[in-house]
């Protein structure tokens, strides 16, 4: 986590919190006492990827200082059902308050993290990266690529201004692959990474020829992913996308592409199961 990302992440805790504690957490106020303080653990309930413990931290500290949150695992291990993640102990309203956000940030990371690691699993032994893409919950994007790093995947563009994709919309408003590039270089004085969308092999051999940085095959079946790298050559990297499954993936990652993009990894998201339990308050 870089000091931008720490920054980003950082205002992501600051929302998550105004939209949950509002004007006061009332339930809290109303029957816990001003010096009430209390000890718990938090705990997995199921086997998986653990991500998201310095989000945790981050969020405790964001609630009240003097919160000590003690990890037991590091982001990006392995946990068992019935594993301790951490422990929390400090002032009690501090910690209820927070509880919710944090275990919302914990379960949604770790979900993202663990489903990342079955696709990597599955296409190990190639030489396919496995990608996000912006297919990701709308203000929690830094978190939910961060989770997908954990679990062994890659990065795809951050969003529309890092990485120039040119998709088939643009080039339908452009009139043509050739010229919807030849308009991004003439837009742009600053290096940017382009990438093309292709949806057959004709279309494929015409961006082969503008050298473009990345073509992203789309939607095309196994034997023409196959008859792709092998019209590629090695000459641009390819990345296969749409409809990708853990049933489907080993196969798209055997005919030999670059990367292998799957919104399923942040779109359609399990939470991990994990709980706070409290051990002791006073």
């Amino acid at each position: 986590m870089d000091h931008v990302q720490h920054d980003d992440i950082s205002e992501v805790i600051r929302s998550a919190l105004a939209e949950d504690i509002g004007d006061g957490d009332v339930t809290s106020s109303a029957i816990v006492s001003l010096g009430a303080s209390l000890s718990g653990r938090f705990v997995g309930k199921e086997s998986g990827i653990v991500a998201g413990i310095d989000v945790a931290a981050m969020t405790f500290v964001a609630v009240d200082e003097s919160i000590r949150f003690t990890p037991w695992v590091r982001d990006g291990g392995w946990i068992v059902e019935g594993e301790v993640l951490a422990a929390v102990q400090g002032p009690a309203r501090g910690i209820l308050t927070a509880e919710r956000v944090v275990l919302n940030f914990l379960q949604r990371m770790s979900g993202i993290a663990t489903m990342t690691r079955k696709f990597v699993d599955a296409v190990r032994g190639t030489k396919a990266a496995v990608l996000d893409t912006r297919k990701t919950a709308p203000g929690l994007r830094v978190l939910d690529k961060w989770a997908v790093r954990l679990g062994g995947g890659q990065n795809h563009r951050m969003g529309l201004y890092d990485i120039v994709l040119i998709k088939e919309n643009h080039i339908a408003v452009a009139g043509g692959i050739t010229e919807a590039v030849s308009r991004v270089r003439r837009a742009f004085e600053r290096q940017l990474i382009v990438e093309v969308e292709v949806k057959n092999l004709q279309e494929l051999r015409e961006a082969l020829g503008l050298r473009v940085d990345r073509i992203l095959l789309d939607n095309m079946s196994t034997e023409e992913l196959a008859d792709a790298v092998r019209i590629a050559a090695g000459r641009i990297p390819l990345e296969a996308s749409r409809r990708i499954t853990l049933d489907n993936v080993a196969a798209i990652a055997a005919t030999g592409v670059d990367y292998i993009s799957v919104g399923a990894l942040t779109r359609s998201v399990k939470a991990l199961d994990i709980s706070f339990l409290v051990e002791s308050s006073r």
